[in-house]
């Protein structure tokens, strides 16, 4: 593999647009959506006419043809500026729509991935349960088939981008079945909004990501057709864990940008705040500490490029991946912090950007796959 990690011209071309549209547009509006715990309609919107959704996907799917790289870099430059809006993208792309081009029938993607690449409508992933967190396997979410039609039943929780007003369908884990050892067979099935039985509950009282969509989800002998299963029946385990391993890399790009917008804001307070008759940026201890975060924003994006480059030339990533989101996360945490820690009093304020950026962070050591889930797995791929 080249070691040179200088982006070709249609990428950087895309990095300079969806930088100049987070600063021109999400940046003077977000805080407010923020502050209201509002979903920016209007703000997806524009995401979506300018492909964002679409990025990673075919053209003859309603895509711009891209791949793993360009989404990275459109979460990043978003994430610089808000993280409510990037999970928004991530979980639409990674979670939503990807498990339809990657394992839906043609009938399926044809139906769906139009209107998901053009932001037209959103999709959701349900995999998390009350009693599950970490431990998927552990589905209690059930599936049975009657005639030509699935019955299911069961609740999913934390579920992204699963109530909003453009939310077209849900695609949920459910046990189909039982191996000959009695463990289960995990089935993934398409359940479009407004199913009778399926219920959306209101949105949760969130930490962070204020401005994202987060509820929990319940199925109460919910019907679809038999022809609503992704891909073959009982693979729906294996099916996410690589829908994880990829969104694990757009999550570590996502943290990433945070982890350099802390630097952003940290760098220009710095420079404007003035104590004891000069700029706080001339002490030491604030000049290593905005040192420090530029090291593990810079380290952490090399991480995730890596990570995507080798889920791009079709190269083995799963140890990459989860390396990315494991350090890019954490570095996410120590960044905010310092940039709260830069910032004073003011870095306790709301109106103050690295205030919405500390208490997004957090959830990045948490979703798809905690630090703990993450170390377990590069162990798993060293061989211990």
């Amino acid at each position: 593999m080249s070691l040179d990690h200088r982006l070709p011209d249609e990428l950087e071309e895309l990095r300079r647009t969806v930088e100049a549209f987070a600063h021109d547009v999400v940046a003077p509006k977000i805080g407010d959506y923020y502050e209201r715990h509002e979903f920016p309609y209007e703000i997806v919107r524009q995401m979506g006419e300018m492909g964002l959704f679409g990025l990673p996907f075919p053209e003859e799917y309603g895509g711009m043809g891209g791949d793993y790289l360009a989404l990275g870099i459109a979460l990043e430059e978003l994430a610089r500026v808000d993280s409510s809006v990037a999970i928004t993208l991530e979980a639409g792309v990674s979670l939503g729509a990807m498990p339809l081009y990657r394992f839906g029938t043609e009938e399926q993607k044809r139906t769906w991935l139009p209107r998901l690449c053009s932001g037209e409508l959103l999709s959701a992933f349900g995999l998390t349960e009350p009693d599950g967190g970490s431990d998927a396997g552990a589905t209690r979410t059930t599936a049975v088939r009657d005639g030509d039609d699935w019955v299911i039943n069961g609740s999913k929780c934390f579920i992204t981008n699963s109530g909003t007003d453009i939310t077209g369908l849900v695609t949920v884990t459910a046990v189909t079945g039982r191996k000959a050892d009695g463990s289960p067979l995990i089935s993934s099935i398409i359940i479009p909004s407004g199913t009778p039985g399926f219920t959306v509950a209101a949105p949760y009282s969130k930490v962070g990501w204020n401005a994202s969509d987060t509820r929990e989800l319940s199925f109460s002998d919910v019907r679809v057709p038999a022809a609503n299963l992704l891909g073959e029946e009982g693979r729906g385990y294996a099916q996410f864990l690589r829908i994880l391993d990829e969104g694990r890399i757009a999550i570590a790009a996502l943290a990433t940008g945070l982890a350099q917008g802390c630097v952003d804001e940290s760098v220009a307070y710095a420079k404007e705040r003035r104590a004891f008759g000069r700029p706080i940026a001339a002490n030491q201890a604030i000049r290593f500490k905005l040192a420090d975060m530029e090291m593990r924003a810079h380290t952490a994006r090399l991480a995730w490029r890596d990570a995507a480059s080798r889920l791009v030339h079709g190269e083995p990533f799963k140890k990459e991946a989860a390396l990315a989101k494991l350090y890019s996360s954490e570095i996410a945490v120590d960044n905010a912090r310092e940039a709260t820690q830069i910032h004073g009093g003011y870095g306790f304020m709301n109106e103050y950007p690295v205030a919405r950026m500390w208490r997004d962070a957090k959830i990045l050591e948490i979703g798809e796959g905690t630090s703990e889930v993450q170390r377990m797995l590069i162990a798993r791929e060293l061989g211990v």
